[in-house]
């Protein structure tokens, strides 16, 4: 399976970091040991001061597709979810800084939360809200309606670099609101007030 990510998706995300709008998808890629075991804490790594949480509607792909056509991008994916896209801040701004891959701060081991998947049928695909909060505090407050570009949007763009596979997940892009998560941090995600997934950090 691959984990496809996709970066800059939200405006204010964007600005809150201080980013140029991109004119098409970013693009970058999460190793299968980036998953977190289920009910694993997640450890803060020794190479990183910085690690800053990002949640993320997720997509898992139903079936092999290839050069999607974006009307029937719908037809690749039953189920959406929700998950965290833990990034190593620090490290991803020297690497910025260079023009170097994002990799050793994108895809390090744990650092793909992957919460359940639900049908898609029960929400509204134009419209659903999510959010994060840190220790019962809110502190990411999205909503799919204010992506750049939409679900079957990245699906139909994804699919001309990459073959998707069945199990593959998409991380559509994260909100305003990321920051850094410190020992003791417990952090609960939900799609429409739903408990999604709970991560402790240690």
């Amino acid at each position: 399976m691959k984990i496809i990510c996709i970066g800059r998706n939200y405006a204010k995300h964007i600005k809150e970091l201080a980013n140029e709008k991109p004119k098409e998808p970013v693009i970058f890629l999460k190793a299968d040991s980036s998953i977190l075991p289920k009910r694993n804490p997640f450890v803060i790594p020794p190479f990183s001061d910085d690690v800053h949480y990002e949640v993320e509607i997720l997509v898992k792909i139903n079936r092999v597709g290839k050069y999607i056509d974006q009307k029937f991008a719908n037809k690749y994916y039953d189920e959406i979810g929700l998950g965290i896209d833990f990034t190593a801040r620090d490290l991803q701004s020297k690497l910025k800084e260079k023009g170097l891959p994002w990799e050793k701060s994108k895809a390090f081991d744990g650092s793909a939360v992957i919460g359940d998947f639900k049908p898609k049928q029960d929400y509204n695909l134009e419209s659903i809200k999510f959010q994060l909060l840190k220790n019962n505090e809110l502190v990411q407050n999205g909503n799919s309606i204010d992506m750049l570009w939409k679900i079957d949007e990245i699906i139909s763009y994804v699919s001309q670099f990459f073959t998707l596979k069945k199990g593959d997940i998409i991380f559509t892009g994260t909100p305003e609101g990321v920051g850094k998560v410190n020992i003791g941090d417990v952090l609960v995600g939900k799609i429409e007030d739903k408990e999604i997934f709970k991560v402790n950090i240690k």
